[in-house]
């Protein structure tokens, strides 16, 4: 039988630590005693309707549940080494809020957490806005979807992720990503994809300056490239667009790019033969 805890409020340190199959509902972590790492080591952890206004909360736990709970700015560093953690409905206000957590599912959830994210392993993301800087950085197994995000340096180094009917608004995203798919996204910003490997891109819209550049394994399907110039520099890519390309640049041997026009095809290194093919009809741009 689970204990369950309602209607309280704790600012001690520590103040549930190790807890097992443990509920609580309504309770408020603040006050003048400052206390951090409420919920360290707990097992079987449901937390329902909190105001979290101290540090580290979740800590080292495993099967922890958080519905409709409030996490200030003051509650940094909320959720590290975690394991089986699932959120529903929650407001992440700290920085680093997620970190070297493992098994994460997370719906209807509001994220400003600079920093949020770094080196988790397996997480579920739906119907959630997030704004941050280097937004999960170095994690892998993410399957994102209707996910909002808004913020810079955005999923850098990740692995094995898949990304559907989201909206990015962000610069210098997938930076060394590897095995990333984005289906039916909008994805606005500057430089991206760089350095990635085996980054694909099914029926999205693009936009901003010099983007995937440098790239191994390029993918694009059915894209749509808008305000983009100097584009695939350096890069091995295959891709069907149905917009215009301002410009492309420096396309290595075996890529081929499809589009309806480009403004400028710039080949000025050697090995730059990549065949750029207008539908329109033009042959200019054609290596």
């Amino acid at each position: 039988m689970r204990t369950v805890i309602e209607n309280r409020t704790f600012d001690e340190e520590r103040a549930l630590y190790g807890t097992r199959d443990l509920v609580v509902r309504n309770c408020r972590f603040d006050g003048p005693a400052d206390g951090e790492s409420a919920f360290k080591e707990c097992e079987g952890l449901t937390v329902e309707g909190a105001f979290m206004n101290l540090r580290y909360p979740f800590w080292h736990d495993r099967g922890l549940v958080l519905r409709d709970v409030e996490m200030t700015e003051l509650c940094r560093a909320a959720l590290w080494y975690s394991e089986g953690v699932t959120i529903e409905g929650s407001r992440l206000h700290g920085i680093k809020a997620l970190r070297e957590c493992a098994d994460v599912r997370m719906r209807g959830c509001d994220v400003v957490s600079p920093e949020f994210g770094w080196s988790t392993r397996g997480i579920e993301m739906e119907a959630t806005s997030a704004e941050s800087e280097y937004f999960m950085m170095r994690s892998t197994g993410l399957r994102l979807r209707d996910v909002h995000f808004q913020g810079k340096y955005s999923f850098q180094y990740v692995e094995d992720a898949v990304i559907e009917d989201s909206e990015l608004d962000t610069k210098d995203a997938f930076w060394h990503a590897k095995n990333v798919v984005v289906r039916n996204s909008l994805v606005r910003g500057e430089y991206l994809g760089w350095y990635s490997e085996n980054l694909t891109f099914e029926n999205c819209l693009i936009q901003g300056t010099q983007p995937l550049c440098y790239c191994t394994g390029l993918r694009l399907v059915n894209c749509q490239m808008v305000d983009c110039d100097l584009a695939f520099e350096r890069s091995h890519v295959q891709a069907t667009l149905t917009t215009h390309v301002d410009s492309v640049k420096n396309p290595l041997a075996g890529s081929r790019i499809v589009l309806p026009s480009v403004g400028e095809v710039i080949r000025d290194i050697e090995g730059a033969t990549g065949v750029v093919e207008e539908t329109s009809g033009c042959v200019r741009a054609c290596a």
